[in-house]
């Protein structure tokens, strides 16, 4: 009998420390609990994250670490294993970074648009232009300002792509570099009056601080895609594989796809982004 209430006692001190240690409904039962999502400055400022991961990190347990840089540098970080997963918007980079065995499970997420925005006066004239790339030469010609970012992105890229498309090589006084994300290089162009290249997104959530305006949009070549890409484990075996699948799983889910569709309605008056889960690549005709 003094055994069984010795072995009680120690049961009873021993319980609420054992419930202590095991893991809570919301919690996923790993040992690793941060995630770092390598993605684009347009996620970041445009708020769209702000609204998605809360919900994830909420109902999971997981700390997702949000390190928000251009594609190119995404992709860099997803190379030499410094990301668990990036969400990024330059498909035929992403092409070379699954083919060269960085990447895992690589899945459409959404897309939104690029858009060409210059001052209000709009001292080259390019308005209604339907050709992006006839827009840039009219800037070029012009000699009005515009501001690249310079920094190896997604949007970076595009602009470089649609210059090549003109046959023209940018150059000159009135070409500057800012180095930086798009909502810096958006408050350059505007301090500067000049024009650059942008995601919708990011110039409409800060289009109350800027003195820019829309002037071509609407081009099939402005498509905006983007997709989600675990980064390696044979690589890489101490990143983490279990949280990166979760995270990537809950944005093309119907709750990550239902935020996507419903961000910027409120304020804006239309979505910033359309999610794109229940499509294939080759729907805009991606390879």
């Amino acid at each position: 009998m003094k055994h069984l209430k010795f072995f009680l006692m120690l049961i009873g001190l021993l319980s609420p420390i054992l419930a202590g240690c095991a893991p809570t409904s919301n919690e996923p039962g790993v040992t690793n609990k941060e995630i770092i999502l390598a993605t684009t400055t347009s996620t970041y400022d445009s708020g769209l994250l702000d609204e998605l991961i809360p919900p994830f990190e909420e109902d999971t347990g997981y700390i997702v670490k949000i390190v928000s840089v251009g594609t190119g540098k995404a992709l860099t970080m997803g190379r030499e294993g410094n990301a668990d997963l990036l969400l990024v918007h330059a498909p035929a980079s992403e092409v070379e970074f699954m083919d060269g065995g960085y990447g895992i499970e690589r899945q459409l997420v959404m897309h939104n648009d690029f858009v060409i925005v210059g001052p209000l006066e709009d001292p080259a004239g390019i308005q209604g232009e339907q050709s992006p790339s006839q827009a840039l030469r009219v800037i070029a010609e012009s000699g009005s300002i515009f501001v690249s970012r310079g920094d190896d992105s997604g949007t970076h890229k595009k602009e470089l792509s649609l210059w090549e498309v003109g046959d023209l090589t940018p150059s000159g006084d009135w070409y500057l570099e800012s180095g930086q994300g798009m909502g810096a290089t958006l408050q350059i162009a505007s301090e500067k009056n000049g024009y650059t290249l942008t995601d919708r997104a990011t110039f409409l959530a800060l289009s109350d601080t800027l003195s820019l305006q829309i002037l071509v949009e609407g081009d099939s070549s402005l498509l905006n895609i983007y997709h989600v890409m675990i980064v390696n484990p044979d690589l890489w075996p101490e990143i983490n594989l279990e949280g990166a699948r979760a995270l990537s799983a809950y944005l093309v889910s119907d709750e990550g796809q239902a935020i996507i569709e419903s961000f910027g309605i409120a304020k804006f008056g239309q979505p910033l982004f359309f999610p794109d889960a229940d499509k294939e690549d080759a729907d805009f005709g991606l390879e």
